[in-house]
C-alpha cells in the first residue's frame, strides 16, 4: 500500500524512510506517554495534597526507594534503546551498496547542478527506480545541505570536500529538493527537484542530455545559463533580480558603485563572470560568487558571453 504521510512526516518513498519513520514514531510517542505521566502526577498531587484549611502543615514523606530508582533506571533504558536503534538507522543510510550508481552533485548560490558519469548533465536529479543511488557532494561557495523530505534523506554539502549520501527509490514520481541550511539571500528558492523513472526511460534521457558537439557558442551558454543556476539572480525578461537582468545587457552603457563606467562588451561580460566583485553596478550588491573563473572552461565561459550577447 502507498504510504500517504502523515501530520508529521510526507510521503515515505525510498528503502530506508520506513526504519526513520520507526524511529520518529517510537520517540514520539514514548514522549506523548511520559508528559501525560508527569503533568497527570503533577494535577494529582496538587489536588490531593493541596491545603485544606490555616491549620494545615506539611507532614514528612517517607521516600520510595522504587520510586527514586524507577525513575533512574526507566530513562536510562529507553536513552539506551533510542541510541543503539538510531545507531543501526545512522550506519544503515551512510553506508551506500558496492553497486551504488554516483552520481556528483555541486551546489551553489543558489543552484543544484547534477553530474552523471557519462557527462550529462542536469539541474533535476533524475534516477531510476529500486537501484542504489550514492551522491558525491561538494559546494563551491558556502555551506548548502541536500535534502529530499519523502525519502528522509539529508546531508550538509561543504565547501572545498567531500560529502556522500545515498538512498534507492522505491517507486517512480517526482519528489522535491531542498537547501535545508540558510546560505543567503535566496536560499528558500535554492529547490530543484528528483524525478524517479524506469530503467529505460532513464537510459534514454541520459542520452538525450548529453551535450551536442554540433551546438552554436550561444546554445551551448543556453544550456550553461540553467544548469549554473544563472537564472536565480539574472533575469531574460528585464525583471530585476540580485544581479541586472541579460536583456539588453550587451552594448549598454554600465554605471558602477565605484563611479566609473563601462560599455558592456565581449571583454567586460567576461570579466564580469570571472571577477565579478571588479565593478559592481550600481544598485546592486556583490554577491555573486567569485569561483566561475575556475569552475568553467575557457570554451563554456565563451558560450555565456555568446549567448548574453544575443539577448
Amino acid at each position: 500500500m502507498e504510504d500517504k504521510g502523515t501530520l508529521w512526516l510526507p510521503e515515505n518513498a525510498s528503502t530506508y524512510a520506513g526504519d526513520v519513520d520507526a524511529l520518529f514514531y517510537f520517540i514520539y510517542w514514548v514522549s506523548v506517554v511520559l508528559f501525560i505521566l508527569v503533568i497527570g502526577a503533577m494535577v494529582y498531587f496538587a489536588y490531593k495534597y493541596r491545603r485544606r484549611s490555616e491549620a494545615d502543615r506539611p507532614q514528612p514523606i517517607k521516600e520510595s526507594k522504587l520510586v527514586e530508582a524507577s525513575w533512574v533506571v526507566v530513562p536510562t533504558i529507553l536513552v539506551a534503546i533510542v541510541f543503539t536503534w538510531g545507531f543501526q538507522v545512522f550506519i544503515k543510510m551512510g553506508v551506500a551498496p558496492p553497486n551504488a550508481y554516483e552520481i556528483t552533485v555541486r551546489a551553489s548560490k543558489w543552484n543544484w547542478l547534477f553530474e552523471y558519469p557519462n557527462g550529462a548533465r542536469s539541474n533535476e536529479l533524475h534516477v531510476p527506480v529500486s537501484r542504489p543511488i550514492k551522491l558525491k557532494m561538494s559546494s563551491i561557495d558556502v555551506l548548502h545541505s541536500f535534502f529530499v523530505p519523502a525519502f528522509r534523506t539529508k546531508q550538509d554539502v561543504v565547501p572545498n570536500r567531500y560529502t556522500y549520501v545515498w538512498f534507492e527509490a522505491t517507486r517512480q514520481d517526482t519528489f522535491q529538493v531542498m537547501c535545508t541550511e540558510y546560505c543567503g539571500q535566496q536560499h528558500s528558492t535554492m529547490l530543484s527537484q528528483v524525478v524517479v523513472q524506469s530503467q529505460g526511460d532513464f537510459n534514454t534521457w541520459l542520452a538525450e542530455n548529453l551535450i551536442d558537439e554540433s551546438a552554436t557558442p550561444a546554445e551551448r551558454g543556453e544550456l550553461l545559463y540553467n544548469q549554473q543556476g544563472c537564472f536565480a539572480c539574472h533575469s531574460l525578461d528585464g525583471t530585476t533580480g540580485s544581479g541586472p537582468t541579460f536583456q539588453g545587457l550587451s552594448g549598454s552603457q554600465r554605471a558602477f558603485t565605484d563611479g566609473t563606467t563601462a560599455t558592456a562588451d565581449a571583454n567586460y561580460l567576461r570579466e564580469a563572470i570571472i571577477n565579478p566583485a571588479a565593478q559592481v553596478v550600481q544598485g546592486f550588491a556583490p554577491v555573486m560568487p567569485g569561483q566561475y573563473g575556475t569552475t568553467l572552461t575557457a570554451e563554456e565561459i565563451d558560450a555565456l558571453v555568446a549567448y548574453i550577447q544575443e539577448q
